[in-house]
């Protein structure tokens, strides 16, 4: 009895606390910091990106090691002159040598390794910075695009309710015999369109949802919450080119990445104009003879560099890898420039865009709509005028949208090559 108790109040507790964890879950999606949040934790790319990175750290101290030690044994003389048979004892064969060896790079070559695997560990890093870069900007593009398409649906169920009363209005008419019967069929037909438009809308809806969940590391099929809130737009002195230039020369990844892989070349040339030089290799030997160490011998080995023509050719590859990254440096920093320069001039546009068609295109057209309405209710205009005024709201509306869409594209754009939020 006792345990059946405990159940039921264990499963009392469980259905206490299900609807809070499920309303939780329900807020994922509401805003973009919940997704930028969540994204960072889970995003699988970003998180290879970061083991590799832990990788290439982890390459710096092995880089500027010596190499281990090699230890050797010689047995001389295993039958004492056939006197007995093979043996490998020490104290039995005629003598057992003992050498210690040790590689030595030339001076010099072991910190430039370590320095060239600093470098690319320091690419590796930015690499991580700059796949979060990439994959916020996805994000907010995609936030942005859900929360538009949120607004234009709700703007298209207007006009849906709005075209059913100028349906009703048409069928008075024609019922009192002021109006012609194509006038209500006129409207039933953009009432058919206008519900066709919302099936596309809860299409695309689906779509987003799935890419913002593939992006934040969740089944694409969970469900994410409606946006709520759209992030403000930056007035025209924060997005000045000239401010920005500096900080992207300073703060963007693609410009960081190439620096570091500027820097590894380098110390890669060093480490092949060093090559000419020979390596070494020192030991000490102890002899052993029967049960006592009699003798020492010291050891140096050194490579000769004889192979010059290889190492030219290395030299050579080594300027010529130099020169590439440079170059590529040189390309990136014009490419970043040219499209930093793009989205702030696109963004002004959109956003000029944006508030002339709020504050004149669409007064404007709501204005023209009253007064076709009162028109064709009093039998002034027919309803072709009338509908030409409510595609005319209607238009000015999705421009408002389409603005505002482009406006936040080309922000999470900006901030993306910027390097930092704005």
């Amino acid at each position: 009895m006792i345990n059946f108790k405990s159940a039921i109040a264990a499963a009392c507790f469980t259905l206490f606390l299900a609807p809070t964890s499920y309303g939780q879950d329900l807020q994922i999606g509401s805003n973009l910091q919940g997704l930028l949040k969540l994204a960072k934790e889970r995003n699988p790319d970003l998180a290879s990106m970061s083991f590799d990175a832990n990788a290439a750290s982890e390459r710096v101290i092995p880089a500027g090691s010596l190499p281990d030690p090699k230890f050797r044994t010689e047995w001389r003389d295993i039958t004492r002159m056939g006197e007995q048979g093979p043996t490998l004892s020490p104290s039995r064969v005629g003598s057992t040598r003992y050498l210690l060896m040790q590689d030595l790079p030339w001076f010099g070559k072991r910190e430039l390794k370590r320095e060239t695997a600093e470098a690319l560990s320091e690419a590796a890093k930015v690499r991580v910075t700059s796949t979060w870069l990439e994959l916020a900007s996805k994000i907010k593009t995609t936030y942005a695009q859900l929360y538009y398409l949120d607004q234009s649906e709700r703007l298209t169920q207007e006009i849906l309710d709005l075209m059913v009363r100028l349906e009703k209005v048409a069928q008075v008419r024609y019922a009192s015999g002021l109006a012609a019967q194509q006038d209500v069929i006129r409207s039933q037909v953009e009432q058919t369109a206008i519900r066709s438009e919302l099936i596309f809308i809860e299409s695309e809806r689906r779509q987003l949802q799935a890419r913002l969940n593939a992006l934040t590391g969740r089944q694409a099929d969970e469900p994410l919450a409606r946006p709520t809130q759209i992030r403000s737009l930056p007035t025209p002195e924060v997005l000045n080119f000239s401010a920005l230039e500096q900080r992207v020369r300073s703060n963007n990844p693609l410009l960081q990445v190439e620096g570091a892989q500027i820097k590894a070349a380098e110390k890669t040339r060093e480490l092949a104009y060093k090559n000419r030089f020979p390596d070494f290799t020192v030991g000490a030997s102890p002899i052993q003879y029967g049960n006592s160490v009699r003798e020492w011998e010291l050891m140096v080995e050194i490579n000769i560099p004889l192979q010059q023509g290889a190492r030219r050719a290395q030299e050579r590859e080594s300027d010529a890898m130099l020169s590439a990254s440079r170059s590529r440096r040189e390309a990136i920093n014009n490419q970043v420039l040219a499209d930093l320069y793009e989205n702030v001039t696109g963004f002004e546009s959109e956003r000029r865009s944006l508030t002339l068609t709020t504050e004149s295109l669409l007064p404007q057209s709501e204005l023209n709509f009253r007064s076709a309405l009162a028109g064709y209710e009093s039998g002034k205009v027919d309803f072709a005028t009338l509908l030409d005024a409510q595609k005319q709201i209607r238009q000015a509306k999705l421009n408002q949208v389409k603005a505002g869409i482009n406006a936040q594209m080309r922000l999470a754009d900006i901030e993306r090559i910027v390097g930092e939020e704005l």
